[in-house]
């Protein structure tokens, strides 16, 4: 997801620094952190999504069997 661009070396082999590569996996857990929480909040929206849809259809068919019964005003 997190791309950081780096100046390109002419030589195959880079070196980091100590610093550099903990800024590295520090960026690595916030960024896993954070699509976590995104998709555990994702969840639960489509939970609640599901749920109200559950509580319509429940509606409906009882207003439906009422008015089959006759009994809907």
């Amino acid at each position: 997801m997190t791309t950081i661009s780096a100046p390109r070396f002419s030589h195959s082999r880079v070196s980091t620094t100590r610093f550099e590569r903990t800024l590295l996996r520090v960026t690595a857990a916030v960024e896993s952190f954070v699509a976590h929480r995104l998709e555990r909040r994702a969840m639960s929206a489509a939970r609640a999504a599901a749920t109200a849809q559950e509580r319509y259809v429940d509606a409906r068919r009882s207003a439906e069997a009422l008015g089959a019964a006759g009994l809907l005003r």
